[in-house]
């Protein structure tokens, strides 16, 4: 097969959540850890850091792995979904994994892993643990796929666990209260590894020491620590004040990154602790200092490939996306787009129908032209549907048949001075970056 080919063999053979919803997740464990099994466990070769949360758990990974490899390590990155190419999942100092390794790996293992009815996200993982043993990864940086305590990367036994912060998303397996979905987020910790947990409420933040007290996880609240003095956003970055690591330009700049940059900071705190920033492989005495924290802040994009994370595109007229994609990452999106000194606002938008598109539309700028439209994903909600919702809530759009469409449109209707956006859903950012970039 080709490489083509194959990326279609596992989107279209097996199971995916992230086009086909509920029947592409599988829950359990048992096909994970068959396939750990057969690999010989090639996570137990390299150490690993374990993110999980509702959101900022992208963000949170890749500036812990641009951090990591600024200090000399060779880092594994393993993140979901991908924008542009299935590729982007599986890196390793910002190198996506070759075409070669992935025909390899399927055309190899298929025989054994096809009787298991494997889903999509669970021969990835395994691609991914393989991978990073196959090239002698230092440490590796897991992304959670969805919840925590049945996620199939949850079989490894990290050196820190991060949560980010707990919604109200993917309800229909998590549960349908903050302190359910906690429960499943904390799943992930572990017996004498420590956790740092960057937001709470007053329900998740007794889930999360109840399962400190049962696992005996060491547990840091990055809210009680507050590393984060003042934070100015600027067209270039976010200047941070910060309590022990001076002044840092982070290279993401929406608003939500605050939260996360607050958590991010707790976390290498702890991995100094554990010595994993003081004592790299360079082998330079006191290698790892503010200096190296600095400089993954400021090129994240650069060295781990990041992108969607009000990514600007253009100057003229000043054009953004990002994939934030539910009613938590809205309430800071709509301020940041509120906040843009623009003529006028253009907003492509699109969502998936198992996102609470009516509480993320309510949050929705007034003073904007939308440009509805649906991603190439069979779980995208029409644009003529979030069309009508917006005429009842006093929102003024037209919906289009596909992103590209909806962007071309709400482009050429922009002045020189005028802003455009395009967002909703992860994927509508994605067939904008596919088909528009």
């Amino acid at each position: 097969m080709t490489y083509s080919e194959t990326c279609e063999f596992l989107y279209n053979q097996l199971p995916m959540f992230e086009k086909q919803g509920a029947i592409g997740y599988k829950e359990g464990l048992d096909n994970t850890i068959a396939l750990d099994e057969h690999f010989g466990h090639p996570h137990r070769n390299y150490r690993t850091i374990h993110v999980a949360g509702t959101n900022g758990k992208g963000s949170c990974a890749h500036t812990l792995s641009a951090i990591l490899q600024m200090c000399g390590y060779k880092v594994g990155l393993y993140t979901s979904p991908h924008l542009v190419d299935f590729s982007e999942r599986i890196r390793i100092n910002g190198e996506p994994i070759s075409e070669e390794y992935v025909i390899d790996f399927v055309e190899k293992e298929k025989a054994f892993f096809q009787p298991l009815s494997p889903s999509f996200f669970e021969i990835v993982t395994a691609m991914a643990f393989k991978y990073f043993d196959d090239m002698k990864v230092d440490i590796a940086v897991i992304e959670v796929g969805m919840g925590g305590r049945l996620d199939c990367t949850n079989i490894i036994t990290p050196v820190l666990s991060v949560i980010t912060n707990i919604g109200l998303d993917h309800t229909q397996f998590l549960g349908t209260t903050l302190e359910q979905i906690a429960i499943e987020k904390a799943g992930i910790m572990k017996k004498d590894v420590p956790v740092v947990i960057g937001e709470t409420t007053p329900e998740t933040k007794m889930v999360f020491e109840a399962m400190s007290t049962e696992t005996h996880t060491p547990i840091v609240f990055a809210e009680d620590e507050q590393e984060i003095i003042t934070a100015i956003h600027t067209n270039h970055g976010t200047e941070y004040r910060t309590k022990n690591f001076g002044i840092l330009t982070g290279e993401l700049m929406g608003y939500y990154q605050e939260k996360n940059t607050n958590t991010i900071l707790c976390a290498v705190k702890e991995l100094e602790k554990l010595g994993y920033l003081y004592h790299c492989p360079c082998n330079r005495e006191s290698a790892c200092k503010n200096k190296e924290v600095r400089d993954g802040f400021k090129n994240v994009c650069g060295l781990t490939g990041l992108r969607g994370r009000w990514q600007k595109v253009s100057d003229v007229p000043l054009t953004i996306c990002d994939t934030g994609h539910n009613v938590e990452g809205w309430e800071y999106l709509s301020k940041q787009i509120s906040a843009v000194n623009c003529h006028h606002k253009h907003i492509v938008f699109g969502m998936v129908e198992d996102k609470d598109f009516e509480g993320v539309m309510n949050l929705l700028p007034k003073d904007a032209t939308y440009y509805y439209t649906q991603a190439k994903n069979h779980r995208a909600i029409s644009g003529d549907v979030l069309k009508m919702y917006g005429m009842g809530i006093g929102l003024s759009g037209e919906s289009f048949p596909d992103v590209a469409t909806a962007y071309r449109i709400a482009r050429d209707s922009a002045d020189n001075g005028d802003l455009v956006f395009i967002g909703g859903s992860s994927y509508v950012v994605a067939d904008f970056l596919k088909n528009c970039i």
